[in-house]
Parts: structure tokens; C-alpha cells; sequence
């Protein structure tokens, strides 16, 4: 069984559910209807009492190449909020604090479904990519994955859930090498720092083996997993939501800086970026 929403898809197996970045022709970057599309996706196999495990995959030749710079350029360039809505200076900053909090809910659904979720990676991870499979319970990768957060690169304070999550899956001293370099990572480096549970020689063993241990989990009693899921994360989705909001209103402040604007310029012109600090 299939469904589809915009830029997903879902298959169905059982008790496993596999939900597909899908838009192969962009490497899966996350455009704003990509961004509202998951969580409505994500909630629907939360209410599913069939589904009870969840597989997050990527179609064609990546993962995820992060934010679709192309779909939000303009509107960072501009000044203005993630969905450039006009009005006063304050109007704008309210506009792009709700944007940061909407755009954070996407990542935090896989942490806050009831239902464990394994994210299967192949290609790129990028970005917002990383924002994705930090908020899922086991991470799985092919050999040709790589990964970045790439945000620092871009003249942004990284505000989806990289920041909150990534040192407490890899520790304080690795993420913050990540998170100041925007540096790629490959797959070996990334099971070093484990990130990773295991990496797998090509895209279809790591599908194989993500279906594989999604039946075991499934095997098992739901209200047992589930609650374990619960359990295990309630002290730290507190905190990570605490630490969320905090830079949802730091980058509704600071975010259009002339480094950004800079970097979306020269994103659009395919050059360097030459960054002042300002």
C-alpha cells in the first residue's frame, strides 16, 4: 500500500511504514511545501495503530541536500521572513519567529511520534538534513553518505534542531567541530562518532537492513516500545524544546545579517561569498 502527500510518499509493509523524501530531480531539499507536508505525514502514521515502526528514506540519489536555497533565497536576501510576508520591521520579525518554530515542529515530529523511526541515509545529508535524522531514534547510512551542517557556511545560526541535537548524539566536542567548520563528514567518520549505528556498502543493503530491523522492532509489543520511546526521551524533548525556542527568537533577531544576505547573493550567483561579520 502507497500514499502520497506533497513531495512524499508512503509504503506500507506490515507493521512498517516507509516515508520518502520525494523529490529525486533536487536531491530532496526541503522546499516550504516539503516542510508542512512531513509533519502532516508523520502525524497521520502517529494516529495509525497499525504502523509501529517508521523508516525515513530519501528518493533518487540522496537523502537530503538540506533547505531548498533556490525556494527561500529571495526571501532571506530581502530581509524578510521564511514565507516573505510584507509589513513593519516588528510584523516581519514576528512573521519569521513563527516560521523558525513551524520549520523546527517538522524535525521534532520523528522525536516526538509515539512510533520508533529509523532514518535510512544515502547521498547527501546536508543542513536541514542533519535537522531530520538527529530528531529519529537509529541512524543507518550506505557507504557514499556524506554529511554537514552546512549552515555556518551560509551566514546562519543553524535554528531547526542541529544545534540542540547533534551533541547529544555525537557529543559536545564533535558537534561543535562540525557546527563551526561546516565541514563533510563520510559515512566511516560519521559511525566513528556515532552518529551512526552502521553503515551498509550500498543503498540497497542499507534499505534491506533498515527493513530488517524495523521487523524486529515491530515484532515486539507495541505499548513496550512505544513507552520505552516515551521514557527515553522525556527529560531531553523538554530541554531541546527550551533550547529551540531560544534560538527561534535569537535568529528572529539576528538572522538578516549582511552575511546572510551575502550568502544568498552569492548562492544566486554562483560565487564565493565574501563575509564581513556584519
Amino acid at each position: 500500500m502507497s500514499e502520497t502527500f506533497a513531495n512524499l510518499a508512503i509504503e506500507r509493509d506490515g507493521g512498517i511504514a516507509t516515508l520518502h523524501l520525494d523529490r529525486p530531480d533536487k536531491l530532496n531539499a526541503l522546499n516550504r511545501g516539503l516542510w508542512y507536508a512531513i509533519p502532516d505525514a508523520m502525524a497521520a502514521l502517529d494516529r495509525d495503530p497499525e504502523v509501529r515502526v517508521i523508516i525515513l528514506a530519501g528518493r533518487g540519489k540522496g537523502f537530503c541536500a538540506g533547505i531548498d536555497l533556490v525556494d527561500h533565497a529571495p526571501a532571506l536576501a530581502g530581509g524578510g521572513s521564511l514565507t516573505n510576508v510584507e509589513g513593519s520591521a516588528v510584523a516581519k520579525r514576528r512573521q519569521l519567529y513563527d516560521d523558525i518554530r513551524a520549520y523546527q515542529r517538522t524535525a521534532s515530529c520523528f522525536a516526538e511520534t509515539n512510533k520508533p523511526v529509523i532514518a535510512a541515509v544515502h547521498g547527501l545529508c546536508l543542513g536541514a538534513g542533519i535537522d531530520l535524522i538527529t530528531a529519529c531514534d537509529i541512524r543507518l547510512a550506505s557507504a557514499d553518505a556524506s554529511f554537514s551542517v552546512r549552515e555556518t557556511r551560509i551566514g546562519m545560526v543553524a535554528d531547526v534542531g542541529s544545534l540542540q541535537r547533534l551533541p547529544r548524539v555525537i557529543g559536545d566536542g564533535h558537534a561543535r567541530e562540525w557546527i563551526f567548520t561546516g565541514a563533510d563528514y563520510g559515512a566511516q567518520r560519521a559511525l566513528e562518532v556515532q552518529l551512526l549505528n552502521e553503515v551498509l556498502p550500498d543503498r540497497d543493503a542499507l534499505m534491506a537492513r533498515a527493513q530488517a530491523l524495523a521487523a524486529t522492532i515491530a515484532a515486539n509489543s507495541p505499548l513496550a516500545v512505544q513507552g520505552s520511546k516515551q521514557v527515553l526521551g522525556f527529560a531531553s524533548r523538554r530541554e531541546v524544546d527550551t533550547n529551540l525556542d531560544y534560538v527561534a527568537v535569537w535568529n528572529s533577531a539576528f538572522l538578516h545579517s549582511e552575511d546572510l544576505g551575502e550568502a544568498m547573493r552569492a548562492f544566486m550567483e554562483r560565487r564565493p561569498p565574501k563575509f564581513r561579520g556584519q
